[in-house]
């Protein structure tokens, strides 16, 4: 299997990617701060569900497909893009009593989990991403090559859910903010329609 420094090389990098800022933890910015931090937890979980798709996909060879096939990666991409859009077209309507004082507002848990989900698994660079990054960790003398990217994926899923955890976590209190402001609503409800726009517009613009 793989060796602990190769495992403490990849950890470490996972980690510095997470950090980074990006849609992901942008989007968990944002849902955290406007329905509160368990909302920007259960945004954590759907977008590691979608990690774990796209870890299971290299370790078979599917996530190949997206790289080779110019079909399947607009196709996925463009499904995405539309969901954003989807979302964005909700924020820039949604009324000032969309968040409620229990912070959950009238999204249901299981539809922000979704959201997570749905937007990680409809964004082939992740794919593309996991198929040119794990690969480079794994080593063919060691063992199985799939059991390895398996073990790779789980490793930055963990870094995922500790980093986005804590910015939910951090978002939250925005939320308590949020919910004594007729006007923070409204402004952050726009801010998360600019963002999920914005996100639409970038993926469906993105290249091989």
């Amino acid at each position: 299997m793989i060796s602990p420094d190769t495992l403490i090389l990849f950890a470490t990098a996972s980690a510095a990617l997470c950090i980074a800022p990006g849609p992901d933890n942008l989007f968990v910015l944002t849902q955290s701060g406007l329905h509160g931090r368990l909302a920007g937890f259960l945004v954590t979980l759907g977008l590691c569900t979608g990690l774990l798709a796209h870890t299971s996909a290299v370790a078979v060879g599917v996530a190949t497909l997206f790289q080779t096939s110019e079909l399947a990666f607009n196709t996925l991409k463009l499904v995405g893009a539309g969901y954003l859009l989807y979302l964005a077209w909700q924020a820039f309507r949604a009324d000032t009593t969309a968040i409620e004082a229990n912070g959950g507002g009238r999204i249901s848990l299981a539809a922000l989990y979704a959201r997570g989900v749905i937007m990680n698994i409809t964004n082939p660079k992740v794919a593309i991403f996991f198929l040119a990054f794990l690969p480079q960790f794994a080593d063919p003398a060691r063992g199985s090559v799939g059991a390895q990217i398996i073990l790779l994926g789980g490793v930055f899923i963990a870094a995922t859910l500790l980093i986005f955890g804590a910015i939910a976590w951090g978002a939250g209190y925005i939320g308590s903010w949020l919910r004594r402001s007729v006007r923070a609503q409204t402004l952050m409800n726009r801010l998360a329609g600019t963002v999920f726009f914005a996100l639409a517009l970038r993926l469906a613009v993105a290249e091989r």
